[in-house]
């Protein structure tokens, strides 16, 4: 389930401008502990909300994720003005990232309500999971933004909307 989350971190750390060990870990805690809440959450709303879920699950993750994909390319496609001042960054796409990639998450936490499984212990592997992965893929990502300077935004624009794409295709071949 981590895997999304791993693809995103990467394109996410190719396209920071040398994110630190400290950084790594922030995303990875933010991606990790919202990877955990939302099984928790499916679990919850398991009978009312399956159909529903299951049914727009991959079509959500893919409009925020390709959403925010162009939106990382156009930036990266951008000239670069050397006199502006450096922009902040926006601290939402963290979390919104994560939610896009967990949003599958969600959908097994629906599934975890019908069977004899302790919701809680399954949705804090998954964070815990989550947390690792996401974090050594901001450092991947890291690695490949050296190689390929300003267009590293670029292939992190791209990969989120691979990713994006793999969630739907993925969903529509299941059903």
């Amino acid at each position: 389930m981590s895997a999304d989350a791993f693809a995103a971190a990467v394109g996410k750390g190719a396209a920071m401008t040398r994110p630190r060990l400290i950084d790594a870990l922030r995303i990875g805690l933010v991606f990790g502990v919202i990877e955990a809440i939302t099984p928790l959450l499916g679990g919850w709303l398991g009978q009312v909300a399956q159909g529903h879920v299951e049914a727009w699950d991959h079509w959500i993750a893919l409009v925020l994720l390709t959403g925010l994909g162009v939106h990382m390319i156009r930036a990266g496609l951008a000239p670069v003005d050397e006199t502006a001042a450096p922009a902040s960054p926006a601290w939402w796409r963290v979390p919104l990232t994560g939610l896009a990639t967990s949003i599958d998450a969600f959908a097994v936490g629906v599934g975890l309500a019908f069977v004899d499984v302790p919701i809680g212990v399954a949705a804090a592997v998954i964070g815990a999971c989550t947390f690792v992965m996401v974090t050594f893929g901001v450092l991947v990502g890291r690695a490949l933004g050296v190689l390929a300077g300003k267009r590293a935004e670029v292939l992190g624009g791209l990969i989120l909307i691979l990713v994006g794409i793999g969630i739907a295709v993925e969903h529509v071949r299941a059903g």
